[in-house]
C-alpha cells in the first residue's frame, strides 16, 4: 500500500479499525488471552462470532461469564485453572458476579481481582494457616494478580504494572518456597540479562527424570505453566522447567527486554544448565510451547538438536498473520510512512478500548510502547514492534526441525485459524496432530475450560514418545 490518501484508503481504515476486536476476533493472536472488545460485533452467523461467549456459540450456557468475549475469556482460563489448585470456583464465580454488578470494565475487572489476591495473601479469618493452606492460596493469589495484570493498561492506573506483575510474581514465589520439594531456582545467563528459572522435581532423590521445558506465550504468567504442564509432570514422574523468556515476566515488566525471534538463543541455555544436572535424563528433554509459544518453541527446536520430543499447543507459523488485515496493512517497508499512518490517521480515531488493546499486544514487542503504555500515552513507533512480530514468522523454518512433533489444535480456534493445520503439513519429522473439541468442552484457544484434558493428551503422548529406558 503505497498509496495512502485519506480519500481513499484513510477511511476505509479508518472504519476497520474502529471495531479492532470487536467482530474480527482475531487481533489479539500474539498471545493466549485477548483485550477488551466492547466495539462492534459481525453477527452471529460469522464463523469468528462462535467464540465471542454468546449463548450457543463456542461457549455457551454456563461457559458464558461476561457478555464480552475477551473478558469471557480471561474468566474461563481462571476457572479452568481450579481443575490445579491455581484458581477456586467460588472465587471466580464471585468474583464475576462483583464485577458484572459493578459494570463490566478494565477498572472493575483490575479492582476485583487485585482485591482479590491481596486478600489470598493474608491470614484467613478464624486462625493461622498449615503450610498447605499458605501454599495454595498464595498459588490462587498469583492467578487472580495475572488476571488484574492483563487489563491494568485500560484501567484508571496503568502506571501500576510493574508493581502488579511484582505482587503476582511474589505471590507464585511464595507458592514455590513452600512446595515439597520445593522448585530449584537459578538464574540462567542471557546475554545481559539471566533467564530466572523453576525446575519442579516429583522429589529430590536425584534420580535421573525426563524433563519438559515449558514456554509460555506472549501474555501469561508462571501460574499458567503450572496449569498447563508442571502439576501433570510432576504426577508423571518428570521433571518441569518453567522460565521467563524476552517478552515474558520479568523479562518484560522489571527488565525490559522483548521478544526475540531467535527463541533458540533462550532455549539452548536452558538445556545447557539442564544436561549439567544429575536429575534429568538427558536423552529425554522434551519442549513444549502454549499459545504463542507454539511459535516460539518449534523455531528453537528447528535448532537445538538436544530436544528429543517437541509439543506446540497451538502449532502457530506466524503470529503476525494472526492480527487482522487491517492492522497489517499499517505497516509498509517505509518506515516514516508507516508511523506517519499509524499516529495521523490510525491512532486519532481509535476509541479508548481499542487503543489500551493496542497497548497491550504491543508491550512485549516494545519496551517504549509499554513505559508510553504506563504513562497513560499511545506509543508512537509502530513500525519497529510490527517488524518483530512480522520477523517471528517460522513458515520456512518448520522443514528443519526433526525431533517428533505433536501439533495441538482446537475447535473455534480464534487467534491462529488454520495454522496448526499448516504447520503439520510442513513438518518432516514425524508428527501428530490432534484437535481438541467442543463435544468435550475443550474448544478456543489453550482450551481454557479443559487444562486437564489438555494435559492428557500432550503427557500421554510425551510418554509414548519418550518411554522409560
Amino acid at each position: 500500500m503505497t498509496n495512502r490518501s485519506k480519500g481513499a484508503a484513510g477511511p476505509t481504515r479508518r472504519a476497520a479499525l474502529s471495531g479492532l476486536v470487536g467482530g474480527a476476533g482475531s487481533l489479539l493472536a500474539a498471545g493466549c488471552t485477548p483485550m477488551d472488545t466492547t466495539s462492534v460485533r459481525r453477527p452471529s452467523t460469522s464463523p469468528t462470532a462462535s467464540a465471542t461467549g454468546a449463548a450457543g456459540g463456542a461457549t455457551p450456557g454456563v461457559m458464558t461469564l461476561f457478555k464480552d468475549p475477551a473478558y469471557n475469556f480471561n474468566g474461563l482460563l481462571a476457572l479452568g485453572a481450579s481443575g490445579q489448585g491455581a484458581a477456586e470456583v467460588g472465587e471466580v464465580l464471585t468474583a464475576v458476579n462483583t464485577i458484572n454488578e459493578a459494570g463490566l470494565s478494565a477498572q472493575t475487572y483490575v479492582e476485583t481481582f487485585r482485591k482479590l489476591g491481596d486478600r489470598l495473601m493474608k491470614a484467613p479469618e478464624g486462625g493461622r494457616p498449615g503450610t498447605g493452606t499458605t501454599r495454595f492460596r498464595a498459588l490462587r493469589a498469583a492467578q487472580y494478580y495475572g488476571q488484574a495484570l492483563f487489563f491494568v493498561l485500560g484501567s484508571d492506573n496503568p502506571g501500576n504494572e510493574e508493581e502488579l506483575y511484582k505482587a503476582g510474581r511474589g505471590a507464585w514465589d511464595t507458592f514455590c518456597k513452600l512446595s515439597d520439594p520445593a522448585p530449584v531456582t537459578a538464574n540462567v545467563p542471557y546475554q545481559k540479562t539471566p533467564l530466572p528459572v523453576w525446575f519442579f522435581r516429583p522429589d529430590d532423590s536425584n534420580t535421573r527424570r525426563p524433563t519438559v521445558i515449558l514456554t509460555n506465550g506472549s501474555d501469561g504468567q508462571n501460574v499458567d505453566m503450572w496449569t498447563y504442564g508442571v502439576a501433570a509432570a510432576l504426577e508423571r514422574g518428570w521433571n518441569a522447567l518453567v522460565y521467563d523468556g524476552p517478552g515474558q515476566g520479568q523479562l518484560l515488566f522489571v527488565d525490559r527486554v522483548v521478544f526475540t525471534p531467535r527463541w533458540e538463543t533462550v532455549v539452548t541455555p536452558l538445556v545447557d544448565w539442564l544436561v549439567a544436572r544429575s536429575d534429568v535424563d538427558t536423552g529425554r528433554i522434551a519442549l513444549t510451547g502454549l499459545s504463542m509459544g507454539g511459535d516460539l518453541a518449534p523455531r528453537a527446536a528447528a535448532f537445538e538438536n538436544r530436544i528429543a520430543a517437541l509439543v506446540a499447543m497451538p502449532g502457530v507459523l506466524s503470529p503476525w498473520r494472526g492480527f487482522p488485515p487491517e492492522i497489517r496493512e499499517i505497516l509498509t517497508p517505509d518506515k516514516e510512512e508507516t508511523n506517519n499512518v499509524w499516529n495521523k490517521e490510525v491512532v486519532p480515531q481509535l476509541s479508548a478500548t481499542d487503543a489500551a488493546t493496542m497497548k497491550k499486544r504491543f508491550e512485549p514487542f516494545s519496551a517504549a510502547a509499554m513505559l508510553a503504555a504506563r504513562d497513560g500515552g499511545m506509543f508512537t513507533d509502530f513500525y519497529t514492534p510490527a517488524k518483530l512480530i512480522e520477523s517471528l514468522d517460522i513458515t520456512d523454518v518448520v522443514g528443519r526441525i526433526k525431533v517428533p512433533t505433536l501439533v495441538l489444535d482446537y475447535d473455534a480456534e480464534q487467534f491462529y485459524p488454520g495454522q496448526p493445520r499448516q504447520m503439520v503439513d510442513k513438518l518432516t519429522s514425524p508428527k501428530n496432530y490432534v484437535k481438541l473439541t467442543a463435544a468435550s468442552g475443550a474448544q478456543l484457544h489453550c482450551s481454557p475450560m479443559a487444562p486437564q484434558q489438555h494435559c492428557e493428551v500432550v503427557f500421554d503422548w510425551l510418554q509414548e514418545t519418550l518411554p522409560v529406558r
